[in-house]
């Protein structure tokens, strides 16, 4: 029986982030759709809501198959209510896109031993281009029709400093969170007149289960790369996934954030107005 709640429908929900962001709208009175492809992860996140007394439900979902995405929109339906806020967490990085050397190095075209840009997987990097981007459409398509013409919905996309300024070594996903900025301003723009707002947040630095092994060796200590980054960061540390509620809140916050929509903000430590000088 759908209950009179708002309803919170986030996918990658099972994530480090997402899991916070999840546990944030239900202690704001919000009924919370997980949607994750590790329905376990998403399972135990919901537990831990429902724990506390609040209301969730978990759901296994492949963001990239439209199919699954309205079975488990029908079932969201069911449970709890049409979709207000749509939280479009599901993305990241794949080894197969990514490559060992920072920039480009003498023979690496000629190289089979290790990953170079020149022998980058197409088809790893089409799928982080696709879990990134089409993983933020189509739960778009599926999802929004239940905000059209009710007050207080809207939507946000993660993106990421990447969107700025491209990292070294990972191509793919700088595109696709690239992609994703541009994404949310078309929304933005297209569902205006639908009154659904479209925001995103691009967090700075934040250690999350994707991201370890680039930023922690085996042991514990922090990569060459965790070093560029802390440096490159005026605040001198990585971001805490609490640090990302007050954003998240104040952009799903209808009252609060009514005429804002078409903008991506900055959770960064400082990051991006540091031009390391």
């Amino acid at each position: 029986m759908a209950n009179e709640k708002k309803v919170c429908v986030i996918t990658g929900a099972g994530g480090v982030l997402c899991s916070t962001f999840a546990k944030e709208m239900a202690k704001q009175g919000m009924a919370v759709a997980l949607l994750d492809l590790n329905e376990r992860a998403a399972q135990a996140v919901a537990d831990e809501i429902v724990a506390a007394g609040g209301t969730a439900k978990a759901y296994a979902t492949n963001v990239l198959d439209k199919a699954v995405l309205e079975d488990v929109h029908a079932k969201v339906l069911s449970d709890l209510g049409p979709c207000t806020i749509l939280i479009n967490g599901a993305g990241g990085n794949s080894p197969k896109a990514t490559t060992v050397h920072e920039t480009y190095e003498q023979g690496d075209e000629a190289r089979d031993d290790i990953a170079t840009f020149f022998n980058l997987d197409a088809k790893g990097f089409g799928f982080v281009f696709d879990l990134n981007i089409m993983g933020t459409l189509l739960p778009t398509q599926v999802f929004a029709p239940d905000m059209i013409g009710r007050a207080g919905c809207s939507i946000l996309n993660v993106s990421s400093m990447n969107a700025y300024r491209p990292l070294t070594k990972i191509p793919a996903y700088s595109a696709a969170k690239a992609g994703i900025s541009n994404l949310t301003q078309w929304l933005a723009v297209h569902f205006a007149p639908a009154g659904i707002r479209v925001n995103a947040i691009a967090p700075g630095f934040f250690a999350t289960n994707q991201n370890r092994a680039l930023l922690f060796n085996e042991d514990g200590t922090p990569t060459p790369r965790t070093h560029k980054i802390l440096a490159a960061t005026p605040m001198k540390r990585f971001g805490e996934a609490e640090e990302l509620l007050g954003a998240l809140r104040f952009l799903t916050d209808s009252k609060e954030s009514a005429f804002v929509t078409g903008i991506v903000l900055p959770v960064d430590g400082g990051f991006s107005a540091y031009s390391g000088v």
